[in-house]
């Protein structure tokens, strides 16, 4: 791996690690969020239920659902599912997404701080990109305590890889370094086979077997509205200062119009990261 590829790795794990109050700002944006975040492929769901032996009477437990972008594809299989979601905008998107699924059940409060039915254990417990939010005190321990014995954790992230418009993202660093700071420079993206998985904490955790990984490479393709959109639902982009954030926003959407033919491509390395509780 390049040391530029290095940076951005790093850089890119900084960003998902940023301060537990900012985890929130997605409840402001949540129409927007549901409308142009990118979607799992199936596949992952369809590996997810068969490496950790699921069935419709099994028990899920989604931690920050969000607006039930991966809650959907886990209903759509049968489960009963208990979903957690700290923002109630997302929470009323997902409720209204998932309104044909009764085995939903959807609570609105901080994962930290909720307490389930007494006497009741899952069968699995899942984050989908909502992990790396939780307070590190209890990221672990408490879905080991919710799993009944040989249940899973399954941990579902995507990560933005070399793909696509390359061009474009090499361009684009520069508008970065401008306007948000803190940016490294001459960042570039990591190629898929440089990507590791980070398993450390998991395993460092002593809670649970050795983790499986599996990778899924996608593709999707924005104009530029939708481009704009996208970086409008990153907590990095809404809490950049409103003034760096439109000029910005100027820059990149001009790139894309004059340069790209008014859309842009973009490579996404989805992560199932699953492991199955001690004991």
């Amino acid at each position: 791996m390049q040391r530029n590829e290095y940076m951005y790795t790093r850089f890119y794990r900084r960003c998902m690690a940023l301060p537990l109050e900012k985890r929130a700002t997605f409840n402001e944006v949540a129409e927007l969020y549901d409308r142009v975040r990118n979607r799992y492929p199936g596949e992952l769901f369809d590996d997810l239920f068969e490496a950790a032996q699921l069935n419709p009477q099994s028990r899920i437990l989604e931690i920050g659902p969000g607006t039930g972008i991966a809650t959907l594809e886990l209903a759509k299989r049968g489960c009963r599912i208990t979903a957690v979601e700290l923002g109630a905008e997302m929470a009323a998107v997902a409720k209204r997404n998932l309104a044909d699924f009764p085995n939903v059940d959807m609570h609105v409060g901080a994962f930290e701080q909720w307490e389930p039915p007494a006497s009741v254990s899952f069968d699995l417990v899942i984050a989908a990109t909502a992990f790396h939010w939780l307070d590190p005190e209890v990221r672990f321990a408490k879905p080991a305590a919710l799993l009944r014995p040989g249940g899973h954790l399954a941990i579902v992230n995507y990560l933005h890889a070399a793909g696509g418009d390359r061009l474009f993202f090499e361009q684009v660093q520069s508008f970065y370094e401008s306007y948000m700071p803190g940016t490294p420079p001459n960042l570039r993206l990591t190629e898929v086979s440089d990507m590791k998985p980070d398993t450390g904490p998991l395993e460092d955790s002593g809670l649970f077997e050795k983790p499986t990984v599996r990778h899924y490479v996608t593709e999707e393709t924005y104009s530029t509205e939708q481009y704009l959109d996208l970086l409008s639902t990153y907590s990095t982009h809404l809490t950049l200062d409103a003034n760096n954030r439109q000029k910005l926003f100027a820059c990149i959407g001009s790139l894309i119009d004059d340069q790209f033919g008014g859309s842009v491509t973009k490579c996404y390395l989805n992560e199932l990261m699953l492991a199955r509780k001690r004991g």
